[in-house]
């Protein structure tokens, strides 16, 4: 067991959990969702698709059943890799786009961040499918009993939930079937409201009874297809009805003793691997946890990996450069020569060598973990909510370039570029932690922030979740939490780093949820989980 420092030196109400069969996620009520199925005799899976099912109505501003999905499990023996994301409609290309919109002060054209021209196929119902057809333990209809009975009791909004949902109404108020799915009485629902998702009971029924398959080729299907076309959208039946999840093997990358393993692209995993094979070069260890050396390294490591992947990742099947010639040692080293400890540079993409979302966990005491991630993107995606079903949709197609050189090019059938990404930490070929840190490009420096105070600074895991932390922006700039210590902000800011407060209410710095196992050798021993306290969420367990 790794050993490690039990004290928090960061305020929080929240402590780390211990128990057997556990579940970590940002709501109580899809935590104990979860946790319902483990006591029934389901498995870690079974109790990841509960939860998932109940937070779709608990945690709309994040996540609904139009949204999409991607997992990393261990199921006793090795990891697998869900990646279930969906398409782009088939008619979707820069023409499409340009035809409708027309084009920027650039020449390119213009998509719409809402409506459903942001909207690519749903892929979360069929990879809980997936998840169950491979894995599953319980039936797949028991899986949603917990969350039928949310759906028709209805539940009290909580008040980090009820913030987001208010900010978000008045941008969304106007999108087809939002204001009547989710301003009851013409207004986003207060802290304490007893809130009913219209028609989402009926809903998961379907989806439960037809293990899935009704969202993607039954009336469901049909009734998200005629809404589609009665709003001037692009998706169809067969858009629908082609749609399968990708098995896919986890990309990695080690770090001292320990291997973090990441889904590959689309999705932006790849980031926070990049960034640890750049830090690497660097003695963390010997430098203080919160100390400007070590965020100054950090954060620039971050920049190095953002700056490629922005520049070259795309639907694997489309990019030019391989995620192994990103992640190649040499690649990195070089890449982490270019750091200056005495100030912040503004780094562009190098070279390799040719050659609003919601993250929830769960194990079981045979072994089993899983760690699982949905979302709808912006908070309500595309803010399209399909009439008198509870289908809000998500607006994932804003992540596709309207630039006809870029390797993530919009075109029809098409991944886009993903933010979404679960993660899994392992040493010595066995399992040490299922975890991940939600909120768009907060994630992969999620990752690497969290990582790195529990291995190198042996920080447990809520420690690690409650500490302060940053965020770089698109353009480089760097956002700081309000409780990171004053002299490591101005020391920052004397390094030539560029603070930049950027209101982001939907993705802010993240929220994380960590699953660590206490014995490598035995699951029996148990796990100690943590919940973030940016969110309403809980690890629960027994």
């Amino acid at each position: 067991m790794k050993t490690f420092n039990w004290a928090n030196p960061y305020p929080t109400a929240r402590t780390p959990v211990f128990a057997r069969n556990v579940v970590s996620t940002s709501h109580p009520l899809a935590a104990q969702a979860g946790l319902r199925i483990l006591l029934k005799g389901g498995n870690a899976v079974d109790a990841a698709i509960a939860a998932a099912a109940t937070i779709v109505q608990v945690e709309p501003v994040s996540c609904g059943l139009g949204g999409d999905c991607f997992a990393i499990l261990w199921d006793g023996k090795k990891l697998h890799g869900l990646n279930s994301s969906g398409p782009a409609p088939a008619a979707w290309n820069v023409d499409y786009f340009k035809g409708k919109y027309g084009t920027d002060s650039n020449g390119l054209a213009i998509q719409p961040k809402r409506g459903w021209d942001s909207a690519t196929v749903p892929g979360v119902v069929a990879g809980w499918a997936a998840l169950h057809e491979k894995f599953g333990k319980l039936p797949f209809a028991d899986l949603f009993e917990p969350a039928i009975e949310v759906a028709e009791r209805g539940y009290a909004v909580p008040p980090i939930v009820a913030g987001k949902w208010a900010t978000a109404a008045a941008e969304l108020k106007d999108q087809p079937g939002y204001a009547d799915a989710f301003m009851p009485n013409g207004r986003a629902p207060e802290i304490g409201d007893l809130f009913r998702l219209k028609g989402v009971a009926n809903t998961l029924k379907r989806i439960a009874e037809s293990h899935g398959r009704d969202f993607y080729e039954g009336e469901l299907a049909e009734k998200i297809v005629a809404f589609s076309k009665q709003g001037g959208g692009a998706l169809t039946m067969d858009d629908l009805r082609n749609f399968k999840p990708e098995w896919v093997e986890p990309i990695a990358k080690n770090y001292h003793g320990y291997t973090l393993h990441e889904i590959p692209p689309n999705g932006q995993g790849i980031a926070a691997l990049m960034a640890l094979g750049i830090v690497e070069h660097f003695d963390l260890q010997n430098m203080k946890v919160d100390s400007v050396a070590s965020q100054h390294i950090q954060i620039e490591a971050m920049k190095l990996a953002f700056a490629d992947l922005y520049r070259y990742a795309s639907d694997q099947r489309t990019m030019n450069i391989t995620p192994s010639q990103m992640l190649d040692d040499g690649y990195l080293a070089s890449r982490a020569k270019l750091i200056r400890l005495d100030k912040a540079i503004h780094h562009e993409a190098g070279r390799p060598h040719a050659g609003g979302t919601i993250y929830l966990t769960a194990a079981d005491e045979n072994g089993m973990m899983i760690s699982f991630i949905q979302s709808n993107y912006m908070g309500f995606g595309s803010g399209v909510v399909v009439p008198d079903t509870g289908i809000s949709i998500q607006n994932r197609g804003v992540g596709f370039s309207m630039d006809p050189q870029s390797p993530n090019v919009v075109e029809g059938g098409k991944r886009p570029f993903h933010t979404i990404i679960p993660g899994f930490l392992t040493r010595d070929g066995k399992p040490v932690m299922s975890f991940g840190v939600m909120g768009g490009d907060m994630q992969p420096q999620g990752h690497l922030q969290t990582v790195i105070r529990m291995i190198d600074y042996h920080q447990n895991p809520q420690a690690a979740c409650c500490a302060p932390r940053w965020k770089v922006n698109r353009d480089f700039t760097l956002d700081i939490e309000p409780n990171m210590q004053t002299e490591t902000v101005e020391g920052l800011k004397a390094l030539g780093h560029q603070m930049k407060s950027v209101y982001d209410p939907y993705m802010d710095f993240g929220a994380g949820q960590f699953i660590w196992r206490l014995s490598e050798n035995n699951s029996d021993h148990g796990y100690v989980a943590a919940s973030d306290s940016r969110r309403d969420g809980q690890a629960v367990g027994f």
